[in-house]
């Protein structure tokens, strides 16, 4: 049996995960799906001080206060920002970490300096006139588009803004040179076509201790392909 820990993407929370919980925990496996402070169900503690080292703490306590251990650290999206500092104060608690279509920074590097610089922009700009100046809202139209599947509406309708510190706080590492988790990027790689491929992710693949692993899946794949997600995930976790 694994123990995965689940780090949700910006905008998001637990409730994304709804459909996957359950297959993992049929499957014999043990999950948590924290949802990080001003986001999902905490959105109401949102304020502007948060900043990346409050959702990292948020992941550290739940570690801590659970008492996990042999964890698989599992972020999407913006979460590989937080499981990124979250490995450099609790490594002793994991025994993988899952990067899943997840930005992977450096030290000293924020989530901004992985956009590109326009879309950076774009954020920084939205708070600035829709997000009081520190939260930035969801980047999809109000009211969402008709036919979009049941799911996918569910849970874009439950996003909330995001606070505009946690994506320009850069990641500091207190010893980035220490010896790391068993590393794998999940690449969902459908709608890509075409696409540039992000620094980070071309950084990784060419580097030998990293596992990258493509799953023909939206970058969404929780929501709309829970059952090869979770094969994949268990697949990384008993191998």
């Amino acid at each position: 049996m694994a123990t995965f820990v689940i780090v949700h993407g910006a905008w998001s929370g637990a409730h994304a995960w709804r459909w996957v919980r359950p297959l993992l925990r049929d499957a014999g496996h043990e999950v948590f799906t924290p949802s990080l402070t001003g986001l999902g169900e905490r959105a109401h503690l949102a304020h502007p001080g948060i900043d990346l080292d409050t959702h990292v703490e948020d992941v550290v306590a739940v570690l801590r206060y659970e008492d996990l251990r042999d964890v698989v650290l599992v972020g999407h999206s913006y979460g590989g920002m937080v499981i990124s500092g979250v490995a450099d104060r609790e490594r002793d608690r994991l025994a993988q970490l899952v990067y899943l279509d997840a930005d992977v920074p450096l030290d000293g590097q924020s989530e901004f300096d992985l956009l590109e610089p326009e879309e950076a922009a774009e954020y920084a700009a939205a708070a600035r006139s829709r997000g009081d100046g520190w939260r930035i809202p969801p980047p999809f139209p109000d009211p969402l588009p008709p036919g979009l599947p049941a799911a996918v509406a569910w849970t874009v309708a439950r996003m909330v803004p995001h606070p505009l510190r946690t994506l320009t706080q850069p990641l500091h590492l207190v010893d980035d040179a220490a010896v790391e988790p068993p590393r794998t990027y999940v690449l969902c790689s459908e709608g890509k076509h075409g696409q540039p491929v992000p620094a980070y992710v071309q950084r990784i693949s060419a580097d030998p201790q990293w596992r990258v692993i493509e799953v023909e899946a939206g970058h969404a794949a929780h929501v709309t392909a829970p059952e090869a997600l979770v094969g994949t995930l268990v697949e990384i976790a008993t191998s």
